[in-house]
This record gives C-alpha cells, structure tokens and sequence, in this order.
C-alpha cells in the first residue's frame, strides 16, 4: 500500500513540475523547427536510400519477364524552414459593416 501512495504521489509531483515549464523563447522556437525540418529531410532520405536498396535486392532475384520495380523519387534538397518571425506580416484588412454595406 505504501508504494502506491509513494508512486501515486510522485506521479503528481512529476506532472506538476510539466506543467510549470516557460514557453520557449523565439531563438529556442527557431531552432527546434530546424532541428525538426532536418530531422524530416533525413527521413525523406533514408526513404529513398531504403527503395534504392529494395531495388537493387528485388533486381538480383527478378524472373525474366517480370516488371522491374518501380523507380525510387529523390528528393529535394535540404529548404531551411522560413522563420515567420522574420517575415513582415500582411496588414489586416478591415472589415466591412454589414449596415452600411447593404445600402
């Protein structure tokens, strides 16, 4: 019994002490993005070097006669994401009164 209260307290400590946590600055947002955008590239292109494999594999063993496998699609160079911080924004249009705009 003890042990269930010690876990259920600390599970309410370790929740509490989330939840507490700053938001993160512009610079740390900036660069969890890149590390996200890179880490999203390296997915694309470990996609394409896996197909370029299964290719290779799926040539040795093909029977005559049989369709070659489909071609593998590189993808694009590495496009560091566009901070929107940086962008200036598009003054908002104001919005028309629907009273006047019947007349």
């Amino acid at each position: 019994m003890k042990k269930i209260i010690a876990f259920v307290f600390c599970a309410f400590a370790g929740t509490s002490v989330f939840a507490t946590l700053p938001p993160l600055s512009p610079e740390a947002q900036e660069a969890a993005n890149l590390a996200k955008a890179k880490t999203a590239y390296g997915d694309k292109v470990a996609a394409y070097q896996l197909c370029q494999a299964q290719n290779r594999v799926a040539d040795k063993f093909r029977v005559s006669g049989t369709p070659a496998p489909a071609a593998c699609v590189a993808p694009p160079p590495f496009v560091p994401p566009v901070a929107a911080a940086s962008a200036p924004a598009a003054p908002a249009a104001p919005a028309a009164d629907p009273a006047t705009a019947a007349k």
